[in-house]
């Protein structure tokens, strides 16, 4: 049965700058759909919303809306100006009988209606905006990054909450667990160009794949008959004094068509090296305890942090992640207990609030003036990694072209800065990186790009985020801080954190105990404990295994590369970075082996 159209879209057409956004553009959203609106960053999705929500103009075309359908629109950055609290703007469109509705959501979204618009942050005012729209329910939801500023609790509640609806919605979202969970449709948007797919957010990589090589064997059988007329044309000459002109004409409209084919954006050049070797032991901390007036923010708490983890710290807002963070690196001392850093750390940190991003700055001088880039002033080349290197070739490295690197930081998206923030920490060697919610603002292709890189970095990484597929795919070890001033380890990401905690999680009493930081719920009395390792110990013994064996591939990896006989002679430098990587990672394979055989020999003593 056919389902009745919310919005048309016909014939837009619409351009910023001189550069074409949008051309010829047809779109059809119906009852009942659930669509991911995907692409890069600064493809057009935010702007297509806007168009959607009628809140920019086309340059040609119309906009359809069917009498009697409401359309609402949840924007990354909603102008409250005209209110006193959050609840006032929530409720401006409601009832005075529906306030309530503001409420539960409110309850929903962590955020209370009575702060002051001039009081609240960021994040209080889009989870505003979001209420709004949740409590006036409308036909039609048009969603922009409603999950950013959430925590792991809130995405889950509103996800439960779009599953149910009844209403069409239109979603854009950097959290693929959330698109997968709740999509059925995709509308990808690339170089001008939107296309659809009836199939939610699970199928589109695969189906973006198809797509780019279709259109890369078109282009190479096109170049391959673009040469051959060419010759034909050229050859010709001297056999013909007639040539053929509608073949003539043919060549040049493929060569016309060849030129209007818009190169596809590449991939940030993001590349991650490590410096020396840290110590074995990355961060000890024992009975680290926290206080702030009346609050326990943290009671006693142990963790061991071994070279080459990657531990993540999740919870809802307000639960203190990042403070915990700061006392495991040494930014903030803990009330009682003690932490102890390991030998040799080159640290890194991405912080949530981009802080280190002056607004006023350009790009250019964010860079240019930054002593850890080696330089200072308005020098035009930076040290990366060591080598030198132009500050324009750098940015344009991580998608940036040449008229941003003078335009200032406050003109940044969320994304491009969390780009800029990459490139200064990526531009130094380090063994420890600190990323406290590096997934916000960032597109697929970058958070995929990210994670691969995270994979194959030789050091340790500390991480808070919010985004469980990015957990899943990076995280060894999960911290779990509820809030209540207890932290639970889990071994694994998130999903294996879901599993577990049911099993592992201290009950309501046992939290108000001390020292039950990491230590797991005790085991019914026909269950008794299997080895003599603590529970940091076990996890770590858990995880030797995939480390040793991805130590054993690079270590193939680089033997199998210096192989060559001519690489001495003809790659000096080449060779002599292989031989020193190959020595390091000989080194670590023989640690990881030696305590793998250790704690399993402590495991059976037991």
């Amino acid at each position: 049965m056919a389902r009745a159209p919310l919005l048309q879209l016909n014939d837009i057409s619409l351009t910023f700058g001189g550069d074409p956004i949008f051309h010829d553009l047809d779109l059809v959203v119906q009852t009942g759909d659930r669509v991911a609106l995907v692409g890069r960053n600064g493809s057009g999705k935010s702007t297509l919303m806007k168009v959607m929500a009628g809140l920019i103009e086309a340059d040609r075309g119309g906009r359809v809306i069917p009498p009697g359908t409401s359309v609402g629109y949840m924007e990354q950055d909603p102008d409250l100006s005209a209110y006193a609290t959050l609840g006032d703007f929530a409720t401006a469109n409601l009832d005075p009988a529906e306030g309530y509705k503001v409420d539960i959501v409110a309850e929903g979204l962590k955020f209370d209606p009575a702060v002051s618009v001039e009081s609240a942050s960021g994040g209080e005012r889009r989870r505003a905006a979001l209420a709004k729209l949740l409590a006036e329910a409308p036909d039609l939801m048009l969603l922009d990054e409603p999950t950013n500023h959430l925590d792991i609790e809130a995405i889950a509640w509103l996800e439960d909450q779009l599953s149910t609806t009844r209403a069409g919605f239109v979603l854009i979202s950097h959290d693929r667990a959330f698109l997968r969970a709740l999509t059925r449709a995709t509308l990808w948007i690339d170089r001008g160009q939107v296309r659809r797919q009836e199939q939610g957010f699970a199928a589109f990589e695969d189906w973006r794949d198809k797509v780019w090589a279709d259109e890369d064997e078109a282009r190479h059988k096109l170049d391959r008959k673009i040469k051959s007329e060419g010759r034909w044309a050229v050859e010709g000459i001297s056999a013909r004094r007639k040539r053929n002109q509608g073949r003539l004409r043919e060549l040049q409209a493929m060569r016309a068509d060849r030129a209007s084919m818009i190169k596809r954006q590449g991939t940030a050049e993001m590349a991650l090296a490590s410096g020396p070797k840290s110590g074995r032991r990355v961060v000890e901390a024992t009975g680290i305890a926290k206080t702030f007036g009346d609050r326990t923010i943290l009671r006693p708490f142990d963790l061991r942090v071994m070279r080459g983890d990657r531990v993540a710290f999740v919870g809802p807002n307000g639960a203190v992640k990042t403070t915990l963070l700061k006392l495991l690196i040494g930014e903030m001392e803990p009330d009682q207990g003690s932490v102890t850093l390991g030998t040799g750390l080159e640290m890194a940190v991405f912080d949530q609030n981009r802080a280190k991003l002056d607004p006023d700055m350009t790009l250019w001088d964010s860079l240019a003036s930054d002593p850890a880039m080696g330089v200072s002033g308005k020098a035009d080349q930076i040290l990366v990694r060591g080598q030198p290197k132009h500050v324009v070739g750098y940015l344009k490295e991580f998608l940036f072209d040449e008229r941003q690197a003078r335009a200032p930081v406050r003109s940044l998206s969320g994304g491009e800065r969390a780009r800029l923030l990459l490139a200064k920490i990526m531009a130094r060697e380090s063994n420890l990186l600190i990323l406290d919610e590096p997934t916000n603002d960032l597109d697929i292709e970058t958070l995929d790009l990210l994670q691969d890189l995270l994979g194959d970095y030789d050091g340790t990484v500390l991480l808070v985020s919010h985004d469980r597929d990015f957990l899943d795919r990076v995280a060894t070890t999960t911290i779990a801080i509820p809030g209540d001033g207890t932290a639970t380890t889990y071994a694994g990401g998130w999903s294996d954190y879901q599993a577990q905690k049911g099993e592992t999680e201290p009950s309501p009493s046992e939290k108000t105990a001390p020292k039950q930081g990491t230590k797991p719920a005790e085991k019914p009395a026909d269950k008794p404990a299997q080895s003599g390792l603590s529970f940091t110990e076990k996890h770590r013994l858990d995880a030797l295994p995939a480390i040793i064996e991805r130590l054993a591939a690079e270590i193939a990896k680089l033997e199998q590369f210096l192989m060559d006989p001519d690489l001495f002679t003809k790659e000096p430098l080449k060779f002599k970075k292989a031989t020193e990587a190959l020595v390091e990672r000989q080194t670590a394979l023989t640690d990881a082996e030696e305590e793998w055989l250790t704690l399993e020999a402590k495991a059976e003593e037991a």
